[in-house]
């Protein structure tokens, strides 16, 4: 088998081959894998000319890691741990039809973040990646402390795996899960039938609260393990039962996984014009999920220096919003010519299921309402209720770090940094879906929740022994912790207001430029706080 040098492995992707590290082994992505590929294309782009195996180990199950060993195209020349390369995506560039495209150009906010902005350019357009590209800038992490954490997951993930923390707990875990989801259901029918209308809708909204963490499971796999079988059971119940589509879910969520708390790369904190989470936004960041431009407008302009006001009620009607990213994800794929694993099958079901939603909610449910008015009010108070789940997906890093370290970061770092569990009695687990335990979760995505507190502890120990920091808040003080950054940013927001109005007004270099610095200087003094944060234990 070829031994393959940094140089070569450059030159390779430069050429348009999409080439991973796993376990001192270069595996080489056919391009018409990634868009079947069952995680989605971009979380395997993001890894392109980086150590993966933390990833990947996670990711897969001994019955899968067997088939992504056959990609392997040769082994790595150089001894010691991966320096790594820059993703293409990371600097905006992607492959489309054979030819290099760049969506994006580069934004430093300092000599080692890289965020992407508008390319305006079309002369780099039409241009193509370099090796100095794909060079990372100098990182702040040694690169052998990361190997150091990478290799000390390695031991921890076999310690998960050996104390059988893998197996579902059918019975002890699902069980009363079930009688909560069917006794929830029966309350919220029989409320409805003797009209009480608004007590109906609570338990509805309940039930899909509920609901979500096991179409959750379903989605990492960690319920049957057996993709078809858990895809299948969340079909049926996101669609049929909820009206969302899991798999914009999966594909939003891994990416989440994969890249947290990046401000150009996670679609989960990338909600102008309604709420930011670090001052980079205000540089109309490009999302390489979204695959467009974040603009902060008018409207990003007069809502975010309010966030932390609006921040609750925004998450009352959050459930809404789902509905909508939903149904745009799967339009696109009704045209998509190549098909995600579980072709064509796995898009009409989902069609289906939202037809028969939206027959029995708003066919049956709303219109035995009696009146137009009392079918909005069930409509809002049953998405209401679901509000407590968007406040919680949110704790767990909205109040950590956003800075970007680079690709020599490892797996485990950088979940430690960007997570945080909140802190709850375990009696009461049920309510946060296990997900108070996100630290845990981010580092085992297909680890069944049930088994999330004991695997825990043992984290805790490879926290300590790595010199990490295991990050927890209570609950008041993790709605404190978030709400604190919203209106830190808000306040930033508000003190930029008259230099993007210049800016808008006098289109000059100048002027850009006088902003970009100023969003720079905040960001940088933003980041440097929030490293100082997210090192606090309560």
């Amino acid at each position: 088998m070829a031994l393959l040098t940094r140089c070569e492995l450059g030159k390779r992707i430069l050429d348009g081959q999409h080439l991973i590290i796993y376990d001192t082994k270069v595996l080489r992505i056919p391009a018409s894998w990634l868009d079947v590929h069952p995680g989605g294309s971009l979380v395997l782009l993001h890894f392109v000319g980086r150590d993966a195996t933390a990833e990947i180990d996670a990711y897969h199950n001994d019955l899968i890691l067997p088939l992504v060993k056959k990609y392997s195209i040769g082994t790595l020349a150089e001894p010691g741990p991966w320096d790594p390369l820059l993703p293409p995506i990371a600097a905006g560039w992607i492959r489309k039809d054979g030819k290099w495209l760049s969506e994006a150009t580069t934004w430093n906010v300092d000599s080692n973040q890289i965020l992407l902005v508008a390319n305006d350019s079309p002369a780099l357009r039409k241009s193509a990646p370099t090796i100095e590209t794909l060079t990372p800038p100098p990182s702040k992490l040694s690169l052998q402390v990361q190997e150091q954490h990478a290799t000390a997951y390695k031991t921890l993930h076999k310690r998960i795996t050996d104390a059988g923390l893998y197996k579902t707990p059918y019975l002890t875990g699902y069980g009363p899960e079930f009688v909560r989801y069917v006794s929830l259901g029966l309350i919220s029918a029989y409320a409805f039938r003797h009209d009480w209308l608004l007590t109906s809708a609570v338990a509805l909204g309940l039930m899909w609260h509920l609901l979500v963490f096991f179409v959750h499971d379903l989605g990492h796999m960690g319920v049957t393990g057996n993709w078809n079988i858990d895809r299948l059971i969340s079909i049926l119940i996101a669609d049929f039962i909820g009206g969302l589509s899991v798999a914009w879910w999966v594909d939003n969520h891994n990416v989440h996984h994969l890249v947290t708390n990046h401000p150009s790369h996670d679609p989960d904190i990338q909600y102008l014009p309604f709420l930011a989470i670090s001052p980079a936004f205000f540089s109309n960041l490009y999302s390489s999920y979204y695959k467009r431009i974040f603009p902060f407008d008018f409207a990003a302009r007069f809502i975010i220096p309010l966030q932390h006001k609006l921040f609750y009620v925004l998450m009352l009607f959050a459930r809404f919003n789902l509905y909508r990213l939903s149904y745009v994800s799967m339009f696109y794929k009704l045209f998509e010519r190549r098909r995600a694993r579980g072709g064509r099958w796995a898009i009409c079901l989902e069609i289906i299921g939202i037809i028969f939603f939206w027959g029995w909610f708003g066919g049956i449910v709303l219109r035995g309402c009696g009146s137009w008015k009392m079918a909005m009010a069930y409509a809002f108070v049953s998405h209401a209720a679901t509000s407590f789940l968007h406040v919680q997906f949110v704790l767990s890093h909205f109040g950590m770090s956003t800075e970007d370290l680079g690709p020599v970061e490892s797996f485990p770092h950088r979940q430690l940094r960007t997570t945080t569990d909140v802190i709850c009695p375990e009696q009461w687990g049920f309510i946060y879906g296990g997900l108070h335990l996100q630290v845990t979760h981010h580092l085992f995505p297909r680890l069944p929740r049930h088994n999330l507190k004991k695997a825990s502890l043992i984290v805790k120990e490879f926290a300590k022994e790595e010199g990490l920091t295991y990050v927890e808040f209570g609950f008041v003080s993790a709605n404190h912790e978030v709400v604190g950054v919203l209106r830190e940013v808000a306040g930033l927001a508000s003190s930029l207001g008259e230099q993007v109005k210049m800016m808008a007004e006098v289109a000059s270099v100048e002027a850009r430029e006088a902003v970009d610095k100023k969003i720079a200087q905040q960001e940088a003094a933003f980041a440097g706080r929030r490293v100082a944060n997210s090192f606090k234990e309560t």
